[in-house]
Parts: structure tokens; C-alpha cells; sequence
């Protein structure tokens, strides 16, 4: 199992975003999709303290939060660092 998980949903652009980040980092990830299931949503909300827009990002036992926080990091040059802890 990844080390990185991604909730998503279908239609989401900003989940495509992240994940396309991810992917150019050749970075493996868990993409859950909560789009037409309650119950994935549920814990998604449960695991980000409530947040219920997607996409919600969890790299390790971290609490990304979603694509701005992923690129901020990315642009802070922390992403590949937290990656790598994660791996």
C-alpha cells in the first residue's frame, strides 16, 4: 500500500491537478474515489477533521489538506522532502 493517498472525485479539476503532480514526481499514490460513495466521504471527513472537498491529501500519517497546500509545499521545496520521509 502507498505511502500517499489522495481522495477524489470524478469531475474534480483540482484533484487532477494534484494527482498530475504527483505522478510527475513518479510518486506511487492511493487515489480514493469518493464521488458516488457515502461512506468513503465519511471517513475521508473523518481522517482531514471535517474537511469534506476534495481532493484531501495524506502523505504518511501527514495531513496535507488539498491541491493549494500540495503546491505550496511543492513551491516551498518541503514536498519532496516530506516524499521521501514518507517512502
Amino acid at each position: 500500500m502507498s505511502n500517499v493517498v489522495v481522495y477524489s472525485s470524478l469531475m474534480c479539476p483540482y484533484c487532477y491537478q494534484a494527482k498530475s503532480l504527483l505522478k510527475q514526481k513518479n510518486v506511487d499514490f492511493q487515489e480514493i474515489d469518493v464521488t458516488f460513495d457515502k461512506t468513503k466521504r465519511a471517513q475521508m471527513m473523518e481522517k482531514a477533521n471535517g474537511r469534506h472537498t476534495v481532493p484531501q491529501i495524506f502523505i504518511g500519517d501527514t495531513h496535507v489538506g488539498g491541491c493549494d497546500e500540495l503546491m505550496a509545499l511543492n513551491d516551498e521545496g518541503k514536498l519532496d522532502s516530506m516524499l521521501a520521509q514518507a517512502s
